[in-house]
């Protein structure tokens, strides 16, 4: 089995708000693969003791093993006991009722000799390939179809569309927004491959119109996570007049995990 995990942050000098992991059971009869987009807060408006990283890294790790050592717990379980898990390891020294608590997109699949089963939840993506080489996204698209003028204001966003009905969701303190997650089950045999990135590595397709999925797939299977990301970063810096980027961040963390099964 083939694989690559690979993360660069939008800014050296900051710390990759990302997580990725691959677990591979001792058994050998399946795996798990997890993603995480940490949610960078405005500096003035954050009511956490913790920093996003320090909550990618526990929300990522639970994720980690309850996917791998929990294989009677349905993926959404998974989720909603890995976010209480780190809601109750700073809910005695934080306000996690405040819409900036620390969150993440998520991304999680699982495989095992007959089954892969998939999660998604806000803007990463998962891709993945069949052994003819389609391609299918899976996607949670519901902050794409929040109107573009309503995105313009944090506050807003925070106040009236965050983890709100009519909204979009992310993995902050609340297990129950698991429920809210895009899951299914595909059958081992009609999947080759998988591919998880993050927004920031997903811009080559979806800000900067380079190629489609099946492109972008193609690129991370021949020439590896590393070069997707060095071209995002070069399309990035040609875009002066913000023509693709718009309001958006120059540069994002960049994760990009890829899996032969």
């Amino acid at each position: 089995m083939r694989s690559e995990l690979i993360s660069v942050p939008g800014d050296p000098a900051r710390p990759d708000e990302d997580y990725a992991s691959l677990g591979l059971p001792a058994s050998g009869q399946g795996g798990s693969l997890v993603v995480l987009d940490g949610v960078t807060p405005p500096a003035t408006d954050y009511a956490c003791l913790h920093s996003v990283p320090w909550f990618t890294a526990r929300l990522g790790g639970s994720l980690h093993e309850l996917s791998v050592s929990r294989r009677d717990l349905t993926l959404t379980e998974v989720l909603a006991q890995a976010i209480l898990r780190t809601a109750d390891a700073h809910r005695a020294t934080c306000d996690l009722s405040h819409p900036r608590t620390p969150q993440a997109t998520v991304v999680l699949a699982r495989w095992s000799p007959e089954s892969v089963e998939y999660l998604v939840l806000s803007d990463s993506a998962l891709l993945v390939e069949s052994p003819a080489g389609e391609v299918t996204p899976l996607l949670d698209d519901r902050l794409s179809r929040v109107p573009r003028a309503t995105l313009t204001s944090h506050t807003a966003t925070d106040a009236t569309l965050r983890n709100k009905e009519g909204g979009f969701f992310t993995a902050a303190a609340d297990p129950s927004v698991a429920s809210r997650a895009v899951t299914g089950t595909l059958p081992r045999s009609d999947v080759r491959a998988l591919a998880a990135l993050t927004d920031g590595a997903t811009r080559w397709t979806d800000k900067f119109h380079e190629g489609d999925w099946t492109d972008l797939f193609a690129l991370v299977r021949k020439e590896g996570g590393q070069a997707l990301i060095d071209r995002v970063r070069a399309l990035e810096l040609a875009d002066v007049e913000r023509k693709f980027l718009g309001r958006s961040k120059q540069h994002d963390d960049a994760t990009v995990a890829y899996v032969e099964l």
